[in-house]
């Protein structure tokens, strides 16, 4: 049995930042698909997306300066370092990558508004796909972070 010493499961500080970025998004992303689903079956049609999506930017945005403050408290020296070459290569890639699940899912949302006619479901499905898009990112760059290494 192969036992990890601290150094070999050490992660860069925004290795750090996209794994906790990662579950923030997706616990917020959950969210806000029930708050729209059970406000959906309760009015009998797609909720509009003012009610949840304020709710939904207030935890998203305050979940996420919390946890970059936690982070950069534990590691001030990392976090005020700005990204080296392969960082920015990491980063640059985990971007483009993420840009091709945004779109995707964007064409897909409006392919539906040709069919269904729907403006409320419309704005959830590219909301959605933001979401889905962005966790994406943080799941590229940890991904690219482990293949650097």
């Amino acid at each position: 049995m192969k036992f990890f010493t601290p150094q070999e499961i050490a992660m860069s500080f925004r290795e750090k930042s996209a794994w906790v970025m990662s579950v923030i998004i997706a616990g917020t992303g959950v969210w806000y698909y029930l708050a729209i689903t059970a406000a959906s079956r309760t009015l009998g049609y797609t909720a509009p997306p003012t009610g949840p999506l304020i709710g939904y930017t207030v935890i998203l945005v305050t979940a996420s300066v919390v946890a970059q403050i936690i982070l950069a408290l534990l590691s001030p020296k990392e976090a005020d370092a700005p990204a080296d070459e392969r960082e920015r290569r990491i980063i640059d890639r985990a971007g483009n990558w993420s840009g091709y699940v945004l779109a995707t899912g964007v064409i897909f949302a409006l392919g539906h508004f040709l069919f269904f006619a729907d403006g409320n479901l419309l704005f959830h499905l590219v909301m959605g796909a933001m979401i889905v898009a962005t966790l994406a990112d943080y799941l590229f760059l940890i991904l690219l972070y482990h293949r650097a290494d």
